[in-house]
């Protein structure tokens, strides 16, 4: 069983033992011949290639092509080929021999026009027929923007299509796309020039040597990829940020390798690519809360600099970003996958982490504990991408877990003295590096050669992705990142932890109303704010961080309640502020104890209940349906008796107060939330109107100034007996009220508001900075 957990380099051993022995010439088109990525990778990985194959009955020609002019294009890439080089174990005269040869072989051409391309297909014919030679495919391998995507995919398949009984193979690179649409976009213009089965889109984290191909019997686990990567494209950058860098892409690919049953076939690419699809359907949806994110400080600097913005400009593009995974299907039910990656911070570095559950408790001391057979010890096991401190590809396996069986082309490797890795000395781990380390480019490379599809990304699950991913980025949009210094000063401000389906930081960032010198704040400067108003705490943001911060509180208050209580009165009042919190606590809180949780109405309109005017009906329809709740928890005002509303010889008033007497220790709410009226009323509690201000009656009926005038209550003296009292103000429109009754005293029957004290409980005030600062 654990043999099987891992198959390091398993798809692709099992890849070239089923290679097919292609007779023929290759010809490689690369676009983009003169940029970065083919001066740094891909002439390299094509030299690679031609090492590999060309003595093995196949021949080639390399066309390197650009828009550039011939002659400075020419110059351009004779400068790339320049820097190629040998494996170490090559002697230097067969070196010296094999890359004159791939030189000769190697030309410069300009694809810029229609006509260039026919011309491409001509010479290519010309040579075939000249050297008498069978034609086994094509390769063009697309190392430009998407942008020009089109235009190159149409002059392909009009002019460069090779002849019967050849394939084609088009290589794509990311970006594929910004959100769902662009990348759905982008599918059906490149699926109107070629057949699924010719496109190659990469992932260079495919093509790392540590493959990840956990077996359908691995233990549940929890796994955290991490990757720190230095990214020096700010103008792509600031577009994409480092979700849509990182995450949507590389993070995912691996996430679908680690979570993916094992197919029976292996080798079959159809089978593998089809049991990474089914993660992607078995993903929980993603929500704001399922993710934090972060902004190195000088990043909106360097964009106002390398991009030219003004000096008022902020950036809200996340350098860093952790998001929290649930995959709903029975093998991964109840498992966080966590995925994270950063720009600036201590150390670059990429990995995928499984650290296994750990159950046992043992009684000798620490210093007794053996490496191969205490429990207690972690049990993990670690794909090491590369970098950090080993430097290398690796794979890592706990002494205590088993001893991994893996390719020759592995071998066990030995590291400094003294390194520790993930909590452990090295000497705690069974650890195993390539024999011979190549670069990802290279590996891909080979597997289009040889038509392997299922190291690359078909249409279906690049769309499977971003419809996954792109909700969560359309919430993150507007939201201000953690704003970190970058590097060893990091300290523990990025550090999170997660709870009931949320992540979040783990220590509070440093407040700050307003930024020290410099331009003019932005909302992204403005952090959650603590103070006081009427002597009670205060917490104020930006909305949207406010309901986040307001339903975090409620949760937390319930869970408190339910340990020691075994169950949550909490009650609620109606109107549009709780809208969004409502939704928040549908939506972003699954570990919320609704179970254990009764829901009471703080104030009810004498309307049926079915009313779009009840609040009772806008509390079923954005939080009752959303969440299993019993419905014996449920307690509607009882505004609707013997076919009348309100009417007082109903006594529903009444009824309402033996309920609540009834089930709620002492008739005291864990948590009441309220609301503030322009006006200063609260509940339905209005000025000039003395009912349900002070005295005996726990539920009153009363009359507000507006329609629907007749109105059912809690009253004062009952929401003051709450363990817990929160009042959320929201609104530009409440600025006034919020000034006016930070300068009064006790005058309820004037601001009925500001009677709102617990004898016992607490107050805290929720507004956000409409209301606060106007």
């Amino acid at each position: 069983m654990w043999n099987m957990l891992i198959v390091a380099m398993c798809l692709a051993f099992l890849g070239c033992l089923q290679a097919q022995e292609l007779q023929g010439h290759v010809s490689i088109i690369l676009l983009g011949a003169t940029g970065d990525l083919a001066k740094k990778y891909l002439w390299q990985g094509l030299f690679q290639l031609y090492l590999d194959e060309a003595g093995r009955g196949h021949s080639f020609s390399f066309h390197g092509a650009a828009l550039t002019a011939p002659r400075q294009g020419q110059e351009l890439m004779a400068k790339a080929l320049e820097s190629l080089s040998c494996p170490k174990d090559m002697a230097p005269s067969h070196c010296a021999e094999h890359k004159d040869q791939f030189l000769q072989l190697s030309q410069y051409r300009q694809l810029k026009t229609a006509e260039d391309y026919q011309a491409l297909n001509k010479d290519i014919e010309a040579q075939l027929q000249h050297t008498g030679l069978r034609e086994a495919g094509r390769i063009f391998y697309f190392s430009v923007p998407p942008f020009a995507y089109e235009d190159i995919a149409r002059n392909i398949n009009s002019s460069c299509r090779p002849g019967p009984g050849a394939w084609l193979r088009v290589v794509l690179e990311k970006p594929f796309g910004h959100d769902h649409f662009s990348a759905r976009q982008l599918a059906t213009e490149l699926g109107t020039f070629f057949q699924e089965e010719e496109m190659y889109r990469v992932d260079h984290y495919l093509g790392k040597q540590v493959s990840i191909n956990p077996s359908n019997k691995a233990a549940r686990s929890l796994w955290t990829p991490m990757v720190s990567l230095k990214v020096g494209r700010t103008g792509f950058y600031e577009e994409y940020g480092v979700i849509r860098d990182v995450l949507q892409n590389h993070l995912t690919e691996v996430l679908t390798l680690v979570a993916m049953e094992l197919p029976h076939n292996v080798s079959s690419a159809e089978a593998v690519l089809r049991h990474k699809l089914q993660v992607f359907q078995a993903l929980r949806g993603l929500q704001r809360g399922s993710a934090i994110v972060g902004q190195y400080q000088s990043y909106s600097e360097q964009v106002r600099r390398e991009l030219q913005k003004p000096d008022s400009f902020h950036s809200l593009t996340p350098t860093f970003a952790a998001v929290l995974v649930h995959i709903d299907n029975l093998r991964w039910e109840g498992v966080p996958f966590i995925l994270m990656s950063g720009k600036a911070l201590d150390e670059r570095v990429g990995y995928a982490r499984i650290l296994f559950k750990n159950q046992a408790c043992c009684v000798q001391s620490e210093k007794h504990w053996a490496a191969a057979q205490s429990q207690c010890l972690p049990r993990q096991l670690v794909f090491h991408i590369g970098h950090g401190d080993l430097g290398s590809p690796a794979v890592l396996v706990s002494r205590n877990l088993f001893r991994p069986s893996l390719p020759s082309s592995w071998k066990e490797m030995e590291g400094p003295p003294g390194l520790r890795l993930f909590g452990s000395p090295l000497s705690d781990y069974y650890a195993y590096s390539p024999v011979q380390e190549r670069d990802a480019h290279s590996v891909l490379l080979s597997h289009i050669f040889h038509g392997r599809k299922d190291f690359f990304i078909t249409t279906e699950n690049l769309l499977a992705s971003w419809d996954f991913w792109t909700p969560l980025l359309e919430s993150l949009a507007h939201k201000a990142p953690r704003l970190y210094p970058g590097g060893a000063e990091n300290g523990r401000l990025l550090d999170f932890e997660f709870s009931s389906g949320r992540l979040f930081f783990s220590q509070q960032q440093p407040e700050q109303l307003v930024p020290g010198p410099g331009p003019a704040p932005m909302p992204s400067d403005f952090q959650v704010l603590r103070a006081k108003y009427r002597e009670s705490p205060l917490v104020s943001a930006w909305s949207e961080e406010l309901i986040s911060k307001l339903a975090n509180d409620i949760e937390a208050t319930a869970v408190r309640a339910v340990r020691r209580f075994g169950q949550f009165h909490l009650a609620l009042s109606g109107g549009s502020s709780p809208v969004a919190l409502f939704q928040q606590l549908a939506t972003a809180h699954y570990g919320f104890p609704w179970a254990h949780t009764h829901l009471w109405l703080v104030d009810e309109r004498c309307v049926p209940l079915s009313d779009p005017e009840s609040n009772f009906q806008g509390l079923q329809a954005h939080l009752l349906q959303h969440v299993r709740i019993p419905y014996y928890n449920i307690h509607p005002m009882p505004v609707h008796l013997q076919q009348r509303l309100c009417a007082e010889e109903d006594q529903g008033a009444q009824i309402y107060a033996r309920e609540i007497s009834a089930l709620v220790a002492n008739s005291s709410f864990d948590l009441v939330l309220l609301g503030m009226g322009a006006d200063g009323h609260t509940a339905s509690l209005f000025p000039q109107s003395p009912t349900g201000l002070d005295g005996e009656q726990l539920v009153v009926l009363t009359t507000s100034p507006s329609q629907p005038h007749r109105r059912m209550s809690l009253s004062l003296p009952l929401i003051n007996r709450a363990k817990k009292v929160a009042v959320l103000v929201m609104g530009r429109m409440k600025r006034e009220i919020t000034t006016l009754v930070s300068r009064v005293g006790h005058e309820p029957k004037k601001w009925p508001i500001s009677g709102v004290l617990p004898h016992s409980g607490q107050l805290v005030w929720y507004m956000d900075y409409d209301a606060f600062l106007g």
